[in-house]
């Protein structure tokens, strides 16, 4: 496997693992800035070359923060390995994944995130989003950097395949046959309203964990994925 590094905007940096059985790729976004943040941390067997991919950026002592999505291996896995590695590096989340999971799973003690709570970052500036069941944990959260316009957007559009670090082409598309094969998103009334609730933020940058950064129409993406979920919802309301 190769850890592969792209800026996707001002100092924020893609990692990249691409993993063949699942057939797809594990992404990590790293945000510099006086106190730097990662989102994603991987799983805990790709530590050693996201790490390696992190120290050709900044040394990785130097990152302050970690977040993620929800609480799940690809996303969390390798936490308490980098907090081991940056020792002044506090996992941040929504309070949901803090009291039931993270104040007993992360080595030290974790910082809550207040819905809509910004958290400078010194020449950054990150915005948590509660998510909750979206794309389908409980404690599910998003993050938005403001100077750059990127929203940090874990599963949602997931696509499979060795991916281009960035894109503007169709995300929509190859998100439907993902959910055909995975069915991962939690199906409720609240799953497209909120996602569609995504596009108040004018986000020129969409980081997606499995899939390229893309740079398209985000709004116009936004919606139809939203769009999409609203009729799997129907559907299953229909055929009770």
């Amino acid at each position: 496997m190769e850890t592969t590094t792209h800026e996707i905007a001002d100092n924020v940096f893609r990692f990249s693992t691409y993993i063949e059985g699942p057939n797809l790729p594990f992404n990590q976004y790293l945000v510099v800035a006086d106190e730097p943040l990662l989102w994603h941390t991987g799983h805990r067997q790709l530590f050693p070359l996201v790490s390696e991919a992190v120290a050709k950026i900044m040394p990785v002592d130097r990152l302050r923060w970690i977040s993620f999505g929800h609480y799940e291996a690809d996303e969390c896995g390798s936490m308490n390995q980098w907090l081991a590695a940056a020792p002044n590096a506090t996992v941040v989340h929504g309070a949901t994944a803090v009291f039931v999971s993270l104040m007993d799973q992360a080595d030290r003690e974790p910082r809550v995130a207040a819905n809509g709570e910004v958290l400078d970052l010194g020449g950054k500036r990150m915005r948590w989003l509660d998510t909750p069941h979206v794309p389908h944990a409980w404690e599910a959260g998003l993050m938005f950097e403001e100077t750059t316009s990127t929203l940090f957007c874990g599963d949602l559009f997931t696509a499979q395949g060795d991916v281009p670090p960035t894109t503007s082409d169709d995300i929509v598309g190859p998100a439907i046959v993902a959910e055909d094969i995975f069915h991962a998103t939690s199906l409720t009334p609240a799953t497209g309203p909120t996602i569609r609730r995504l596009t108040e933020l004018n986000a020129s940058t969409l980081a997606l964990m499995h899939g390229p950064a893309y740079t398209g129409d985000t709004k116009h993406a936004l919606m139809a994925l939203g769009e999409y979920y609203d009729g799997l919802v129907d559907a299953q309301l229909s055929a009770r």
